[in-house]
């Protein structure tokens, strides 16, 4: 057990106090801002909220201005690993319909966009990522746990929203995505 060490007669694990200190972080960021884990579903059928925010490059991106388009949004960090272990079928996904109006956003919610570079040298992906300062959008969209994603039709309607990690190549989701962009 070279990943545990024993202390005071209790077996503590690295990995452990880490996921303790995000799950707090969580639950104090909940507390804080005032979000019920019931708000998130009261979205799907409701008009996606607005915003426009910068990209990894400096870049403004709105969502007002990809109407028309099929649109993935995505709440992620880099410090969480079912949002790192989704980005690559969330990339085939985009590669698979981005010809056919189907837009990726990725709103990275990490304090630090180098941390956010320094894991897309590491991990590659084709769609856009955009940095969530302080949460902000994260809060508009009542997320409160990550990965969060939220399917959007092409008349700015949420249309379904997933929790946790996906397979974006699955057959169920690329299904409803063949769907909305017909």
């Amino acid at each position: 057990m070279k990943f545990f060490k024993k202390y005071n007669g209790y077996v503590k694990s690295n990995r452990l106090s880490w996921c303790f200190q995000r799950v707090l972080l969580l639950l104090s960021f909940l507390f804080l801002s005032g979000i019920s884990p019931f708000e998130v579903d009261e979205l799907p059928g409701a008009k996606a909220p607005e915003f426009t925010l910068r990209d990894i490059n400096g870049n403004f991106v709105s969502i007002t201005a990809l109407r028309g388009n099929v649109i993935v949004l995505n709440f992620w960090a880099t410090w969480c690993p079912p949002c790192k272990d989704e980005m690559p079928s969330l990339n085939s996904l985009y590669n698979q319909y981005k010809d056919r109006g189907l837009e990726v956003l990725a709103l990275a919610t990490n304090g630090s966009v180098q941390k956010v570079k320094d894991f897309l040298e590491t991990t590659s992906v084709d769609f856009t990522v955009l940095f969530d300062k302080g949460t902000k959008v994260a809060r508009q969209y009542k997320v409160y746990s990550i990965p969060t994603t939220f399917l959007i039709d092409r008349s700015g309607l949420i249309v379904e929203r997933y929790l946790g990690e996906t397979d974006w190549t699955s057959p169920e989701v690329t299904g409803k995505i063949e769907e909305l962009l017909r």
